[in-house]
């Protein structure tokens, strides 16, 4: 098995509910790669008007965090290779930049991170997902989808999703339930569905790195190695260039 992939993590400094410090993302990145991970891609959240970032403001967040990984590989550590992207919030403020070629696309510039409500799904969500893929030719990965109750409630509603277009993918710390029984229960059932495409870590501070290695083993109790390699490799492989 090759390195994996993290499409999904939080380590650039200030910007958002993420690493407080470049000194913590470095830690966060140093972490991640003795996981075994080989890329990571930083997505900062674009959720206006709390996180309105753009490439201006991820620019100096991503040279101070550039910094810190240099000073850790002067110590002898190692890190993966680093990319930043952002995770959109789907709203209009979201579309619009999706549809404009302003959003922050993950590598390879064929799909885009999208985070949906918690409680509630956005209107015409099918719609606007198939026509990011079919008129934009911008597949939608959307994030941790077992922590959306109208997803969760409603197996049709999840499978319409995936119909339209979108791409899953696991918040691995789901497993061992970080964020509450229902959606811990709801990424095991659709782990076993096959419904995930891709999995992340989502990783957000440095003490989480030693629970992303703990749901890395939950998700090889629950699918083997094969599991692990499709979502960790084969998954994210399939849809950046990296």
């Amino acid at each position: 098995m090759s390195g994996y992939i993290d499409l999904h993590c939080h380590p650039l400094p200030g910007i958002d509910d993420g690493c407080r410090t470049a000194e913590e993302g470095a830690l966060v990145l140093a972490g991640l790669a003795k996981l075994g991970f080989r890329v990571v891609v930083a997505t900062p959240h674009v959720r206006c008007p709390t996180w309105d970032n753009r490439p201006e403001t991820v620019a100096p967040a991503r040279q101070a965090l550039e910094s810190a990984m240099a000073a850790l590989v002067a110590q002898g550590e190692a890190m993966p290779e680093f990319f930043t992207a952002a995770e959109h919030l789907f709203d209009d403020v979201s579309w619009e930049r999706l549809t404009t070629n302003a959003a922050m696309m993950l590598p390879g510039g064929r799909a885009a991170l999208v985070e949906l409500p918690y409680d509630r799904l956005p209107m015409k969500l099918e719609l606007r997902i198939w026509r990011l893929l079919k008129t934009h030719r911008i597949t939608a990965v959307v994030a941790h989808p077992e922590r959306c109750s109208a997803l969760t409630s409603s197996e049709e509603a999840l499978e319409q999703v995936i119909a339209a277009g979108a791409k899953l993918q696991l918040d691995v710390m789901s497993l061992t339930g970080a964020y509450g029984s229902t959606a811990r229960e709801a990424a095991k059932r659709w782990v076993a569905k096959g419904h995930y495409t891709l999995a992340a870590t989502d990783a957000h501070k440095p003490s989480d790195v030693a629970k992303v290695g703990e749901a890395i083993e939950a998700l090889r109790s629950l699918g083997g190695d094969a599991a692990v390699a499709k979502l960790f490799v084969e998954g994210p492989s399939s849809l950046v260039a990296v």
